[in-house]
Order: C-alpha cells, then sequence, then structure tokens
C-alpha cells in the first residue's frame, strides 16, 4: 500500500527544511557577509558602533555559513612564487659554526687554535693551527653529524665533511639538502597560509608546485600587491648585540659580525654580532600598541625560556645598546637602561596604524625561513569574476525552465513534483556547501548545471516504470508503488557509477577540477534524496487528500 509513516515524513522534511535553512544566507551574500566580517573582529576582542551596526546585519540566531567564491567569481590576486632555499642552507651552517667551534676548542691540545675562513653561503670554513691534528678535527667534526633517512630507507650523515692541510670544510650533504627543502617547503606554506588568514581572506589556495615553488590564489583582495605586501616580507626578527656604528657601508664588520642599515636613518649603520640574542621564533604573542606617546608599535612577549635568556642578557649589558634588528635593518637601537626580566617589551617606530598590525601579523605567524621571489603576479577584477556569476545564473535558469516545462509537459502533476523537488535539489546543494564552506568556482557552477539536468533523470525512470505498471491494470496506488520499488536498483547503479568518477576528479584533480567534482558529488546525492524520498512524500501527500480512481503520468 502507498505509505510512508509519520517518523519517515517528519524526518525527509526536517532534512529538507534544514538544509534551505543553511543555503538561505546566500540570498543575502552581502549583508551575511558584512555580518560575518564584523564578528570575526568583534571575537577578537575589538568593538566599536560600526562593527555592531555591522553584526546586526544578520541575526545571529540563524546560521552564517556561505558558499565562499572562488578567484575566477569574485576576482582576487594570483602569485607564483620562488623560494630561496640557498639561503636556508647557509642559515644552518652559520648557525652550526658555535657548536663546531666548541667541539674543536675542547680538543685544543690536539688540534690547536680554531679560526673561521671566509667561505661561500653554502660551505662552513675552519682552519686549525696545528695540522697535526687534522685527523682528530676530522673525526670530531664528523661525529657532530646526524643520521639522514631518504626514501630508499638508508641512512648517511647530514653533513659532508673534508679537510684539505689546515682547513676543514662542512658542506650539508645530499640527503640533508633534499630533506631541509622539503622542511623549509612545508615551512613556507603552512606560515603564507598563516599569514593569510590572519589577515582576514576568505579560501585561499596555497599549494606546493615543482621543487621551490608556491602557487597562491587569494580570492577578494583589490590587487596582486596586497598580497605581495603581507607574504613577501621575510618578518625575521632578531635582538644583537650592537658593536659600534658607522657611515660607512662598505667597512668591513670583522668576521662573525654583520653591518646593518638603520631603517630610520639613511646613512647609518651598525656593527652587529651576527649571533642574535634571541629571535622571532621565540615570541609567544606580537599585537598592535601605542608608546607613550600616542604612536602606533607592536608590543610582544617572549616564550619563557626566551624571556629568561633576555632577561640575563640585559642584567648583564645594563648601559649598552642592543639592536631590534627587522629583515636586515635596525628598526630600534635603544640603549638597556635596567633588568628586564619579563620578557616584554615594545617595538617603536614610524609605524601608521595599519603598518604596525601588519608587523604584529607577520611576527605572529613566524618568520619565513627563506625570502620569496615573485615570479608572476595578476589581479583577477571582480568585474570579471560578475560576468562570469551573471552567465552561470543564466545557464542555470534557461537549464531549468526548459527542464520544469518538459517535465511538466511530459508526466503532468507528477512532472510538477518533479519540479518542486528539483527546486528543493538546487537548494540542499548550496546547504551542503555552506556547511563545509566549500568555494565556488565557474567549473562548479559547470557542476550545478549538469546536476539540474541530471536531477530529474531519477525521476523519469520512476515514472516511466509508473506507466508500464499502470498497463497491467493494477490499482494506481500499487503502480505508483512498484514504480518506485522497480525503478531503486536503476537509480542506485546509476548515481553510484556517477559519484565514483566524482570521487575519483576530486581525489585526483586540483583546484577547478576539485571545485567541480564537489558540486557533481553533492548534486548526485542530493538528486538521489530528492527523487526517491521529496517526489514520493509529495505523491503520498496529495494521495491521500485526492484519493483518485486512475492516475496519468
Amino acid at each position: 500500500m502507498l505509505n510512508i509513516s509519520m517518523p519517515k515524513q517528519i524526518l525527509i522534511w526536517g532534512t529538507v527544511v534544514l538544509g534551505l535553512l543553511f543555503a538561505m544566507p546566500n540570498a543575502f551574500y552581502t549583508r551575511v557577509e558584512t555580518h560575518n566580517d564584523a564578528m570575526a573582529v568583534i571575537d577578537s576582542g575589538q568593538t566599536n558602533a560600526s562593527l555592531e551596526a555591522d553584526a546586526a546585519q544578520w541575526p545571529s540566531a540563524l546560521p552564517s555559513g556561505l558558499v565562499n567564491l572562488g578567484l575566477d567569481l569574485r576576482g582576487g590576486a594570483h602569485l607564483l612564487v620562488e623560494v630561496e632555499l640557498s639561503e636556508v642552507h647557509g642559515s644552518y651552517l652559520e648557525g652550526f659554526w658555535p657548536e663546531v667551534r666548541d667541539t674543536l676548542a675542547a680538543e685544543r691540545d690536539t688540534v690547536g687554535f680554531v679560526t673561521r675562513d671566509d667561505s661561500p653561503a653554502d660551505e662552513l670554513r675552519v682552519r686549525i693551527s696545528q695540522t697535526d691534528g687534522a685527523t682528530r678535527a676530522l673525526e670530531l667534526v664528523r661525529g657532530l653529524g646526524r643520521p639522514v633517512t631518504s626514501l630508499t630507507g638508508a641512512a648517511g650523515s647530514n653533513l659532508d665533511v673534508s679537510i684539505n692541510g689546515p682547513v676543514l670544510t662542512i658542506k650539508l650533504s645530499e640527503a640533508e639538502q633534499v630533506a631541509m627543502n622539503d622542511r623549509t617547503m612545508a615551512q613556507t606554506l603552512e606560515i603564507v597560509r598563516r599569514r593569510i588568514d590572519e589577515a582576514g581572506t576568505r579560501e585561499p589556495t596555497i599549494q606546493r608546485q615543482g621543487t621551490d615553488r608556491v602557487l597562491i590564489q587569494v580570492p577578494g583582495v583589490g590587487s596582486a600587491q596586497e598580497v605581495i605586501d603581507l607574504i613577501g616580507t621575510t618578518a625575521k626578527l632578531t635582538f644583537n648585540s650592537v658593536l659600534g656604528s658607522t657611515s660607512d657601508p662598505a667597512q668591513s664588520p670583522g668576521t662573525g659580525n654583520i653591518l646593518a642599515p638603520d631603517a630610520e636613518n639613511e646613512g647609518l649603520f651598525y656593527i652587529l654580532e651576527k649571533r642574535a640574542v634571541v629571535t622571532g621564533e621565540d615570541l609567544e604573542n606580537a599585537q598592535l600598541d601605542f608608546d607613550q606617546n600616542g604612536s602606533p608599535a607592536v608590543a610582544f612577549r617572549f616564550n619563557t625560556t626566551a624571556a629568561r635568556k633576555f632577561g640575563d642578557y640585559t642584567l648583564e649589558n645594563i648601559g649598552s645598546p642592543f639592536a631590534i634588528v627587522l629583515d636586515g635593518e635596525v628598526i630600534s637601537a635603544p640603549r638597556i637602561q635596567s633588568h628586564i626580566p619579563g620578557g616584554s617589551g615594545i617595538i617603536t617606530g614610524n609605524f601608521t596604524v595599519e603598518e604596525a598590525t601588519n608587523l604584529a601579523i607577520l611576527l605572529r605567524a613566524g618568520a619565513l625561513p627563506a625570502p620569496l621571489t615573485v615570479l608572476e603576479e595578476r589581479t583577477v577584477g571582480p568585474e570579471l569574476g560578475q560576468d562570469s556569476i551573471d552567465a552561470g545564473k543564466v545557464a542555470c535558469i534557461v537549464a531549468g525552465i526548459a527542464i520544469l516545462v518538459f517535465m511538466v509537459l511530459s508526466y503532468g502533476l507528477f512532472g510538477l513534483f518533479a519540479n518542486i523537488a528539483l527546486i528543493i535539489n538546487v537548494g540542499l546543494i548550496f546547504g551542503l556547501l555552506s556547511i563545509i564552506g566549500a568555494t565556488l568556482t565557474l567549473p562548479g557552477i559547470a557542476g550545478i548545471v549538469l546536476t539540474i539536468g541530471m536531477a530529474v533523470d531519477a525521476n523519469v525512470i520512476i515514472f516511466e516504470r509508473i506507466r508500464e505498471e499502470l498497463k497491467t491494470a493494477k490499482g494506481a496506488a500499487r503502480a505508483i508503488e512498484l514504480g518506485y520499488e522497480k525503478a531503486l536498483s536503476s537509480i542506485i547503479d546509476a548515481n553510484i557509477t556517477t559519484f565514483i568518477t566524482a570521487v575519483i576528479l576530486f581525489v585526483m584533480g586540483s583546484g577547478p577540477v576539485s571545485g567541480f567534482a564537489v558540486t557533481l558529488g553533492f548534486g548526485i546525492i542530493t538528486s538521489v534524496f530528492t527523487a526517491i524520498f521529496v517526489t514520493r512524500s509529495l505523491i503520498v501527500i496529495w494521495f491521500s487528500r485526492a484519493r483518485p480512481k486512475t492516475i496519468e503520468v
């Protein structure tokens, strides 16, 4: 007998209402987006009348998830950058020097005095005064290496050490370079993602391309330069001892020292110890603040270990200057007036509020492990994206109207039920996309248009099956029931094969291909649900009220 129990009816229509409720914010996109942006700022601890007004544009009790628009729809920035991996190799060897020096100094009776020779960035050259101790020095330095496991499972040292007379040459082994490059790229991807996320942009695409390149697509920004300004800064913060100052940019700072320009006073250079007291990696927090004059500044706080180290340094160097160095420039060189035990401080300079805020974002996200070189930049205007959206709307409307008319002409009242289910189907797709915060691209719109065309397939199979059952002189209720039962296996088989294709596209593809696969996969799920449950529920409700003796399909 044609019947659906009340609990099943409640479950079916409860699912429909819930899906449409989550889809509803997309019909008020600008208002909901303004509300979400204001709430994000309020949740961070900032509030004012303007923010509260923006937040009030959408009721907080209602869902506020949106389908994010991709770069091709919203406009934004497209960047391809190269990571200078060689810089990381040099930095590692630079930090390795004190360990080499201390290890060899402990064997001074054998190797003599230890000094460092000038060398290329990818080498560390160490000279010993007693040539007879060369073998021992080589053994000691090789002992500082650590194993690196390759993909083949073979373990080798991370160091390649050789000696020529009294000079040791230390390089990174090939296996270590490969492993270090992979770590650097992973760290770069994570830091770039954190910087962009903290700046409040939506659904950026950040992917590794090849060995040393990163593809960055950020929807919704006005120009590629905005993204370059945010991610192109290394944001390497160090606190270094000041040995002196000079106006001669060609002056040699001496071995183990560096010459850094003053960020504000052109022509002034500081001679600094190359080895930093503490670095930005030890920061626990950084945020916008204001100095005693009301000028924008950046307040920072070190973690416990660095705070202790910084406190000990200030205690031992009261009266001496120290430099706060950002990306090779001295942004401040105060004199230590007293012991600073808390590990907190403030960075002042000629900052605007926006500059200080961005610097705080960069410091919180962490320093990039290597500089980035922009190879390609492109700004996609929102007008082009709007054209794509408009074209997509036209395609959806034309496809939808054509299918609605066809179904009514072919199947009459039952076609009308299928059309209602089709409209619900599109709403459920947007509801699912909003729940997971998916990004909709132009191929994604194509997936929705394709889904509209495919959504009625199941209903066509069911209705044709009902027609066949009516020819056997069975009653109307029995014909409808058998039509759904006998069509079910065909519908499930056909949609499973298409869904498998969508899964393969999602797993194997990327970017626009994945967007197409997501909308297609969700469309398959919702179309099967609406065809099997929603249309049947509509027919049951109609049949129980009208009680027709005969039906036409």
